[in-house]
């Protein structure tokens, strides 16, 4: 499928599409759509050199929890119909840990709209362009990350927002069906790690009865 997105950058990994249908059929598939909105993984200290920032790449914490969440995910039985990340290393690695290890055969595509110094405006339009994808993951970093999840609950006349705290390699599925975008569920790295040791338990004790 070739997309061509006016928020996506150039980039190699990035193919072009064209999306347009009638009004109806987006409408439907509105009504559909799954987003998951995903916080980069551990990648160390920040630099202070925002050039060398750019490129500063997951540590060994981060790549292992991308494996974990992965895992989580496939349990689940999520399968993505497209992911877009943020143009950063740490975000890319991320798309492209948690892309493989689900299954994920597309390309994953580069968006400033997802860039540490993205606005929700710029977010808003990057989700319009993608609407007709059913399963959709994004990959960004805090604080807008965490603004946008929130911004997305609340109705825009809104003048209190709620406090949602996304650690590193946090995890949101947000239905959104019209009229108003609901979450529902968020995994962080402490959750994700339980329930890869109580499946993992609970898969010993099943091979041990044999």
């Amino acid at each position: 499928m070739n997309l061509t997105l006016a928020s996506f950058i150039t980039n190699p990994v990035s193919p072009s599409i064209n999306i347009s249908l009638s009004e109806e059929s987006t409408k439907i598939k509105n009504e559909m759509m799954n987003l998951f909105i995903l916080r980069h993984a551990s990648a160390g200290v920040r630099r202070a050199n925002p050039l060398l920032d750019v490129k500063r790449p997951l540590d060994k914490d981060g790549k292992r929890h991308c494996i974990l969440l992965a895992q989580t995910l496939n349990a689940l039985k999520i399968q993505f119909d497209l992911i877009v990340s943020s143009p950063l290393k740490r975000s890319v690695q991320t798309a492209s840990l948690i892309g493989t290890e689900t299954g994920y055969e597309s390309r994953i595509l580069l968006s400033n709209a997802l860039a540490p110094d993205a606005s929700f405006r710029d977010f808003q339009k990057l989700l319009s362009e993608c609407r007709l994808q059913e399963n959709l993951l994004v990959v960004g970093h805090n604080p807008n990350i965490s603004q946008f999840l929130a911004q997305l609950l609340v109705p825009a006349s809104s003048s209190t927002m709620p406090l949602i705290r996304m650690r590193k390699g946090s995890v949101a599925r947000v239905s959104m069906a019209r009229p108003a975008a609901s979450m529902q569920w968020l995994l962080d790295p402490r959750m994700v790690r339980a329930l890869y040791t109580t499946s993992t338990k609970s898969s010993r004790r099943k091979i041990s009865r044999k």
